[in-house]
């Protein structure tokens, strides 16, 4: 196994000299250019959606754990040892899980 690099054909366009090759060269800069501003708008389309998905989520998990904590209320009422180690596991569950995709992240640089 030998240093094995693949090697790729990139394209190369020949545009002369003269007036030709400077309005054909015109003519692909501003081509090259509203390709470019298209990549863009569907690359921010992809990001605020993105970016929605992320915050409705956190929105659901926000709301899931208050309905938790109200429905444990009754049994929690009066006793701040009980309270104290349901809000530990709730906020273990709830963000933990965000603490360790940072963490693997990390790692795995």
């Amino acid at each position: 196994m030998g240093n094995i690099s693949p090697t790729f054909d990139t394209p190369s366009i020949e545009v002369g000299d003269g007036i030709g090759g400077l309005i054909l060269s015109v003519l692909l800069w501003i081509g090259m250019t509203i390709l470019i501003i298209l990549l863009l708008i569907v690359l921010e389309a992809i990001f605020w959606f993105s970016l929605f998905i992320i915050l409705a989520m956190l929105y659901w998990i926000f709301f899931r754990a208050l309905k938790f904590v109200f429905n444990k209320s009754k049994e929690t009422k009066g006793d701040i040892g009980v309270s104290a180690v349901y809000s530990l596991a709730y906020t273990l569950l709830y963000v933990g899980w965000v603490f360790g995709i940072v963490y693997l992240s990390e790692i795995m640089k």
